[in-house]
């Protein structure tokens, strides 16, 4: 990978705790005030690649560039780089405003500039009367804004926010992704969140970042890793609910799309170009939710029995076995009518459908017109 002049840049990032590998030959660029997540489950090496860029961890091999710069072997603070915690790391016998100041002093900044920089940043935070109060006076949404402002001071190149959310309620998470959406239009500066919450990362960031099995899965913006998914494991792992997979068997093609046979004998025309996937092979046909309904009255459709009812108000979400076993997921609007145990026909859109062969390779029907 060739180093760019702007923005960071990692190398063939490496790391293992013990005989555990955690990242292998990780590499990713990310341009100047973009708005990164990374995404995945538990142990998929998200946090520790986020301590890496902030020096927090060593990795055993690679590099870390930022703004042309190699940066993994300087020391944390010479990184240009801040960071927001989980557990917001204030400190609790100090005022918001000697927390948003402690490190400043400590770098010798200037008692005038330190003084417009907490300013600045409690305007942009909205923090400005709670400037005199000590952490154990506030609230966790108001902690969270402390925790960033005193990231904001510094003036960083780049912004590392580690589960900036998780410890908030339901209410004050909305609210403050509403206020990191702002806050990035606000700062010069790139911003690189973990987070487990595919909603966080659905509406704040211009790319996602999923990590899986010490690797990078794929690299896109929200809509990218929603509806063309690099492999099984994304199309499982983005979207609640997940893609529902039906094991089928490419039956043929027909004007150059396959056609696939379903467990239970259905066929499928997709809207998957036939390259490469002939007759007889394997393969699972992913569908989302909104791409499968109840059947009209009259209309046919895949026999199954409905298992769970997810009502949402605007929308409901019918977890469904169709005769064959397969599990799948109906949207229907609205409240719905259906309880667990009845019955269903559920009609698929199967020019939405796309197809995983072994190993979880993608193959995405062609975009609309």
């Amino acid at each position: 990978m060739r180093v760019p002049l702007s923005g960071l840049a990692l190398i063939d990032v490496s790391k293992s705790f013990g005989d555990v590998p955690v990242l292998e030959r990780v590499s990713l660029r990310i341009a100047p005030r973009e708005f990164i997540a990374f995404l995945g489950p538990s142990g998929s090496g998200k946090s520790t690649l986020l301590r890496i860029i902030a020096g927090l961890e060593t990795a055993d091999s690679g590099e870390v560039w930022l703004d042309g710069e190699r940066i993994d072997t300087r020391p944390p603070g010479a990184r240009g780089i801040a960071m927001v915690f989980q557990h917001y790391a204030l400190y609790p016998h100090m005022t918001v405003r000697e927390n948003m100041a402690f490190g400043l002093r400590n770098a010798g900044v200037a008692k005038d500039e330190i003084a417009r920089r907490i300013a600045q940043a409690a305007d942009i935070l909205e923090i400005g009367a709670q400037l005199d109060k000590k952490p154990g006076q506030m609230s966790g949404g108001q902690r969270q804004r402390v925790a960033i402002g005193r990231a904001i001071v510094k003036q960083p190149r780049l912004f590392l926010l580690d589960e900036p959310l998780s410890n908030l309620d339901a209410a004050l998470r909305g609210r403050t992704r509403v206020e990191l959406a702002q806050l990035r239009t606000r700062v010069d500066a790139a911003l690189i969140m973990v987070t487990h919450d595919q909603a966080e990362a659905m509406t704040l960031a211009d790319r996602i970042v999923i990590l899986d099995d010490c690797c990078i899965q794929q690299v896109g913006t929200p809509a990218e890793v929603y509806t063309r998914p690099a492999n099984a494991f994304v199309a499982r792992f983005v979207g609640s609910p997940p893609m529902a997979m039906l094991p089928g068997v490419v039956a043929g093609e027909e004007a150059g799309r396959v056609r696939v046979r379903l467990a239970g004998g259905a066929v499928l025309a997709t809207d998957v170009p036939a390259g490469g996937l002939v007759a007889g092979t394997e393969v699972d046909v992913g569908l989302r939710p909104e791409h499968v309904r109840l059947a009209a009255p009259g209309e046919e459709g895949l026999a199954a029995e409905v298992e769970l009812v997810e009502r949402l108000g605007d929308r409901t979400f019918l977890y469904a076995r169709l005769a064959d076993g397969a599990e799948i997921v109906a949207l229907e609007p609205g409240f719905g009518t259906l309880r667990p145990g009845e019955a269903a026909a559920l009609v698929i859109d199967a020019a939405a459908a796309h197809i995983f062969t072994a190993g979880g390779a993608a193959h995405h029907p062609e975009p609309s017109a």
